[in-house]
């Protein structure tokens, strides 16, 4: 079953083509992760899919429901998005930040409700944010600022949540505890993930499904350990590596060539040959 789909989707700023006939498909309940080089349209897809960016053409499908002719507070109620980089207004406390995710469900005649105050409460909870509420977000490290947005999305309480570089920024604890809050909730609650991720391992780590852009389309997609070897990583980023098997999780684990593994192995032979 499809959570979201693209039929013919061309993305476009002005008169640069930046996503040309572009047909995805975005499995319910699965972990989907976008990868491809920078500035291959990734981020721009994924506003698409939340319509923060208008189709030059081609539409766009959430649950087999033209995206288009969703109303704004329909489609915030089935579908979540945290861009690349939020900026909270000054002065705002992680628990008014979370409230923000509650109110697509705002009406003139249905205001704050119980219903409102448990998904908050839940969403602080899940996210470890609880007994932050009353700091500010300005306040807060890195990884504790990401934690409250994504309290924020939780709040919203939808079937869908898209992520554009969720760890961007962040030290690799943080970026562990945000990605495994991620997994859990896909696990648990059986939440649609997307997300674009930079990091191959961890992108090939947490995802069900991926899917490789390169020249405004798709290039690939799949199960990671069906789709990934080091000639799609060099057709894609231009880079030469190894894969091998993670250690932990039997999941791809790309090591990459470069000058540094060329130095070493002149430095050991060298050195071989001063001691022999």
């Amino acid at each position: 079953m499809r959570a979201l789909e693209t039929k013919s989707l061309t993305l476009s700023y002005g008169d640069t083509i930046i996503i040309d006939d572009l047909d995805i498909a975005i499995p319910k309940k699965a972990i989907t992760v976008f990868i491809g080089s920078n500035g291959c349209g990734k981020s721009t897809i994924l506003r698409s899919l939340a319509r923060l960016l208008k189709p030059q053409s081609g539409s766009i499908l959430i649950e087999q429901d033209s995206i288009s002719k969703l109303p704004t507070k329909e489609i915030a109620r089935r579908l979540a998005i945290l861009p690349q980089g939020p900026i909270a207004p000054e002065g705002l406390t992680v628990l008014q930040l979370v409230k923000q995710g509650r109110y697509p469900y705002q009406t003139w005649y249905r205001q704050w409700s119980e219903e409102d105050e448990e998904l908050v409460n839940r969403a602080l909870q899940a996210t470890g944010m609880k007994e932050l509420a009353d700091r500010l977000v300005d306040s807060l490290s890195g990884g504790q600022r990401q934690r409250a947005w994504i309290a924020m999305t939780l709040a919203q309480d939808t079937d869908i949540i898209l992520l554009d570089e969720p760890t961007t920024y962040l030290d690799l604890t943080h970026q562990i505890e945000i990605l495994d809050l991620l997994f859990e909730l896909n696990e648990n609650e059986g939440r649609t993930i997307v997300m674009v991720l930079h990091d191959l391992n961890l992108a090939f780590r947490y995802s069900h499904h991926l899917i490789a852009i390169k020249d405004k389309k798709v290039f690939a997609y799949g199960k990671p350990e069906q789709m990934i070897n080091p000639k799609l990583v060099k057709d894609v980023f231009n880079m030469n590596c190894d894969v091998t098997a993670d250690p932990l999780f039997g999941t791809p684990m790309c090591i990459p060539h470069g000058k540094g593994r060329h130095i070493m192995n002149e430095v050991k032979k060298h050195h071989e040959f001063i001691y022999s």
